[in-house]
């Protein structure tokens, strides 16, 4: 027999099974639609980060050496004169330049990669100005494991050569500082050639790939947590000073 309190009960259980019936539903059509937006979202990051990183790669590639030609002329002239063994480290370098470059393809490496990578180029710089180059290190034994954007140093040192030391007669100067402090790195490389910086001189708009190439670099990677300028000196010569945050 059915009683009264059952009767309710079960005329309770009949209303109520639609109501919920449909927030069920409803609460399953809302979680699959926040699955689908998740998917969709890590989608689009995911190809978002691909293409910064193809965009970065691409940059890398751009990086072409100007000392090159001036490389080969210098490899021609020390076979002419018949310097045997300054013809071997020259192309020893060269290979070793070229193999590093050619070679890499992380975002960031350790500074003492960078360095020594550089000197290659160096070296080679070296042997072509002779005594008439001096280079000073001023890089410490300390923080070499923060990472540094590949080719930053030697883009720089680059630049010094072609836009300010060569066209400099008599002795030239080029020195390298590299110091930290509790969040940021600092990489100097200062010259004391004849290069000018224009008045109002604008890195985005600058003539030179160089530095806009670290520039692009620096906001894929750093955003604007990292910066590059040029420095007139007084008495003669250019700095350029790059700042990013420290990473290990």
């Amino acid at each position: 027999m059915v009683t009264f309190n059952l009767y309710t009960a079960l005329i309770t259980i009949a209303m109520l099974a639609p109501i919920i019936g449909s927030i069920t539903l409803f609460s399953i059509l809302a979680f699959e639609r926040e699955i689908d937006f998740l998917t969709h979202e890590n989608q689009r990051i995911h190809l978002e980060k691909e293409l910064k990183e193809s965009e970065y790669l691409q940059l890398n590639q751009q990086i072409h050496p100007h000392f090159l030609f001036n490389t080969i002329n210098l490899v021609l002239g020390l076979a002419r004169l018949q310097k045997t063994e300054q013809l071997i480290k020259v192309l020893e370098h060269l290979s070793l330049f070229l193999k590093f470059k050619y070679q890499l393809r992380e975002q960031l490496i350790p500074f003492s990669q960078e360095l020594d990578y550089t000197k290659h180029y160096l070296t080679i710089q070296q042997i072509r100005l002779g005594e008439r180059l001096t280079i000073t290190y001023d890089v410490g034994t300390k923080d070499h494991d923060i990472l540094i954007p590949p080719y930053l140093l030697q883009t720089l040192t680059e630049n010094a050569f072609k836009h300010s030391l060569e066209k400099k007669v008599g002795q030239v100067e080029l020195v390298i500082r590299f110091t930290t402090d509790e969040t940021n790195a600092y990489l100097e490389v200062i010259d004391n050639g004849i290069g000018e910086i224009p008045a109002n001189f604008d890195i985005d708009s600058s003539s030179g790939h160089g530095l806009r190439n670290i520039q692009s670099r620096f906001s894929l990677l750093f955003g604007k947590d990292a910066s590059v300028q040029l420095d007139q000196i007084q008495d003669g010569g250019v700095k350029a000073i790059v700042i990013w945050p420290i990473k290990r």
